[in-house]
């Protein structure tokens, strides 16, 4: 971006478009332009190359936005139409550190008390800003009370590979927009996210 104005407008409609998720007063920007505004951001992002840290991520983030990708016949991945995740439907993620300092993920999907947790190790690179991660623990709980849990994607030994894997071989996220309030990435698979910090 070259503008400050046009720096602060795509700003201002992913901060709308979370607020709005959030609250019912607060109207929406359609779909396309928050998908808009989150392509100009990663391209602000690309220019200005800002040194995010991990420590600000850290903490509970809803997704409130997405877009789906699909396949195209040259090759590579089309976006398709973003939307705003259903209410009824709610998607976490987290970031934090264990008591080694060593970072982690977590993710979460709940309808009404019942709730399906991912939780594995992280590895965020400055440079970057791109946080690679691997899911091996999944929680199955109704409220606060677990009824299943169990090691997934080989457990404790991929926790043991983890920090001599690949980033190539790895899920990630890239972060190209990262504010006190929202957070936005392009996930591996192509698609574009939008996150809201949860107090």
């Amino acid at each position: 971006m070259t503008s400050t104005s046009t720096a602060s407008d795509f700003i201002t409609v992913l901060e709308q478009a979370a607020r709005a998720f959030q609250q019912k007063s607060i109207s929406r920007p359609e779909a396309d332009k928050v998908v808009d505004a989150l392509l100009q951001a990663e391209k602000s992002a690309k220019q200005c190359r800002p040194d995010y840290q991990f420590s600000q991520l850290q903490g509970q983030w809803r997704l409130c936005f997405a877009t789906g990708t699909r396949k195209i016949r040259q090759g590579g991945i089309k976006l398709k139409k973003g939307y705003y995740v259903p209410k009824l439907a709610k998607a976490q993620i987290s970031f934090n550190t264990d008591e080694s300092g060593a970072e982690r993920i977590g993710n979460q999907a709940q309808l009404g008390l019942l709730s399906l947790r991912f939780s594995g190790p992280a590895r965020y690179q400055t440079k970057k800003n791109l946080l690679a991660f691997e899911f091996t623990q999944l929680q199955v709980c109704f409220g606060e009370k677990t009824l299943y849990s169990q090691a997934v994607r080989g457990g404790a030994e991929k926790e043991q590979a983890f920090s001599e894997t690949s980033i190539a071989e790895l899920p990630f996220f890239a972060f190209f927009l990262i504010r006190d309030r929202i957070i936005a990435a392009r996930g591996r698979g192509g698609g574009l996210a939008l996150w809201i910090r949860v107090d």
